[in-house]
């Protein structure tokens, strides 16, 4: 007998290096950035560099003092840059695209790159109504691409270490609130580009204000936490503190979200005195709170909070391109945070929660 358990971990040892050696030397996805008026490419960008699972092929952008910008900012090569989709491909070959536009644009990204059997990766929120997000989801089924919405939290180990907690081990009983924390001074304040504000201050482009930027975070997390479930209603409460900033736009929202057993408040705001992503999460028993992304606190029956640092993540759920090089290779189903399901739920949220600030009133969703 020991010498078979021998044998199997041996055995086992082998395969997970033969498996890793044939990741390393698996050919890189090749994948496109299209648009560069979020922000968030300037992040998204350095991360491509020293990769062998991934290979930034190309980037569409029809603004050349967003080209320039960027080509400066990152020495990139001006044959990087086309103008069009359609134009980048018939230069090159691509698996995937990784989208930094407007929220309203969305919609026509994932169009484009699901006739050409594309998978999709784009910045939170999914759409900027559920219109626009039932029409990414047809798209989606009938060409059989993937969708994957990125979020900075995703990839909180926090986040993932207080999943495995109340669900896997259910730490803390039947869970029964939620209370989450996003946003920060203001996307003007803290220096956002021109580019940027100019949609995200916009609700049309942006499809609102803090409510859409920071809300859907919490609207992510709980239902992620949920296990997808939909709320049995949403209220809402939004306000513009600073109108002359932002004036078209909320820039302070709150909202309630709830369930049979349970209840979520969302808290989104660009008048934090700094910013913050935090979520609490409280049971019949018992509470976690992920005060950052590498530090929970858990409060058990009967015990005094303690400070647990939680594992680092590995492997796909590392961090958005190893994500997206996953999916595209098909060793994973996008599920959970980034999932589309789950996103369609988040949006159907923040329509709600429009709908509640606009007329003072509750809405049950049907």
């Amino acid at each position: 007998m020991k010498t078979f358990s021998l044998c199997l971990v041996l055995f086992l040892a082998q395969w997970l290096v033969a498996r890793a050696d044939a990741q390393e030397s698996s050919p890189p996805v090749r994948f496109a950035i299209v648009g560069l008026t979020h922000d968030h490419a300037a992040g998204f960008i350095p991360g491509v560099r020293n990769r062998r699972d991934v290979e930034l092929a190309g980037i569409v952008e029809k603004d050349p003092a967003l080209v320039a910008r960027y080509a400066k900012r990152y020495n990139l090569a001006t044959n990087l840059f086309f103008s069009s989709l359609a134009d980048l491909l018939a230069h090159t070959n691509i698996q995937a695209v990784a989208t930094f536009t407007s929220t309203f644009e969305h919609l026509k990204v994932v169009e484009e790159c699901a006739a050409r059997g594309l998978d999709v990766m784009m910045e939170k929120p999914l759409a900027v109504n559920m219109e626009h997000a039932r029409a990414i989801a047809a798209a989606a089924q009938k060409s059989g691409i993937q969708v994957v919405v990125n979020y900075e939290t995703t990839w909180y180990a926090g986040n993932l270490g207080a999943y495995r907690l109340v669900h896997d081990e259910k730490a803390i009983g039947e869970l029964r609130k939620f209370v989450v924390h996003d946003g920060h001074q203001g996307p003007q304040e803290i220096g956002c580009s021109a580019d940027f504000l100019n949609w995200l201050t916009d609700p049309i482009l942006n499809g609102g204000g803090a409510l859409n930027d920071f809300g859907c975070y919490g609207a992510d997390l709980i239902t992620w936490l949920m296990d997808g479930q939909r709320p049995v209603s949403v209220f809402a409460v939004t306000q513009q503190i600073k109108p002359d900033v932002y004036p078209k736009v909320e820039d302070e929202a709150t909202i309630i979200v709830t369930y049979p057993r349970a209840q979520g408040i969302i808290q989104a705001s660009w008048n934090w005195p700094f910013g913050r992503k935090d979520l609490e999460i409280y049971g019949k028993t018992g509470s976690v709170m992920v005060p950052r992304n590498d530090l929970l606190k858990v409060h058990r029956p009967g015990t005094a909070e303690t400070e647990v640092i939680p594992e680092r993540l590995t492997g796909p759920n590392a961090d958005p391109l190893s994500y997206l090089a996953a999916v595209v290779r098909k060793q994973i189903q996008p599920a959970g945070l980034s999932s589309l399901a789950v996103n369609l739920v988040v949006v159907e949220i923040l329509d709600a929660a429009h709908e509640s600030a606009r007329t003072g009133r509750r809405v049950d969703l049907k």
